[in-house]
């Protein structure tokens, strides 16, 4: 999956980049459009820390030529492990080298391992590199764990195990209006699916086409609201900006969290502590 592109993952892409250099080959990714617990365990899809788009910007700052993104469906879930490297060296026409994880596992029933690999690699000529893991803090570097940093709000750990500034990433999709009617017109993000950090007002910097802005992001319910939402709402209201965002992508880096998400008793109070912590935006901004 390479969910995050973490330092785990970014060495066995380094590898593979070398490898590639040195045998005057081609680099690819091999990565799935899906979780595959989406199609083999429906009941147990971990909300991921990147969007799609999102990580294959990730893979693509690494220096790999190419990725293969492959469609994770039922048909494919039942390859057998042996059956995927052998249609894989068939379809390429050559393999010289598989970088993988010491620990890796693949194929239908996990049936494919390091082992099997070397095995395979001694039959269809290529070499194998399954590089051990990366450890921070005396822990391996996982996935897993970097989400449960996101939930905490450990959002440095998380980024220090992701090897940059953890970001959220997701597409502009209409809202309510409500911040308009306000006075503070935010951007509602779509992040299903995703790993979110918890409720609360944050500094944000916000990248929209390459393009950077600074905003204020709200997770949370909106409370104050007569019917308050029963989801997670992810809202952003970008400073100094005038326009339109709807369907296009922002990713959101976080600068500081100011508060926790508040009910206000009425909508006056609110519009005063929004224009309170743009304000301290501000400043946080200015002191930088």
């Amino acid at each position: 999956m390479f969910d995050g592109v973490h330092l785990g993952h970014q060495q066995v892409i380094r590898q593979a980049v070398a490898d590639a250099e040195h045998c005057e080959g081609i680099s690819v990714v091999v990565t799935f459009d899906r979780h595959p617990n989406a199609i083999v365990a429906p009941d147990r899809v971990p909300p991921l820390i990147y969007s799609l788009p999102q990580r294959m910007r990730a893979i693509a700052s690494l220096g790999v030529e190419a990725a293969w993104l492959v469609t994770f469906d039922q048909p494919f879930s039942a390859r057998t492990g042996e059956q995927f490297v052998r249609d894989l060296v068939d379809d390429f026409g050559a393999v010289s080298s598989i970088c993988v994880g010491a620990d890796f596992h693949f194929g239908f029933k996990r049936s494919g391992n390091i082992a099997l690999l070397k095995e395979l690699g001694a039959e269809l000529n290529f070499v194998v590199h399954g590089l051990a893991s990366v450890s921070l803090d005396g822990e391996t570097v996982r996935s897993t764990r970097i989400r449960e940093a996101i939930r905490k709000g450990d959002l440095s750990f998380a980024s220090q195990m992701l090897g940059r500034d953890y970001a959220l990433a997701g597409k502009v999709v209409r809202g309510d209006g409500f911040g308009r009617q306000i006075n503070f017109p935010t951007a509602n993000i779509d992040t299903s699916g995703l790993i979110l950090p918890p409720t609360g007002v944050y500094a944000v910097h916000v990248r929209a086409d390459a393009k950077g802005y600074r905003g204020a992001l709200n997770i949370g319910y909106r409370p104050t609201l007569h019917v308050p939402t029963t989801q997670t709402r992810v809202e952003v209201h970008l400073l100094d900006f005038e326009g339109n965002l709807y369907e296009r992508e922002l990713e959101i880096t976080f600068v500081e969290k100011l508060r926790d998400e508040m009910k206000f008793a009425s909508l006056g109070d609110l519009r005063q502590q929004i224009a309170q912590d743009v304000a301290r935006i501000r400043e946080i901004f200015d002191h930088l």
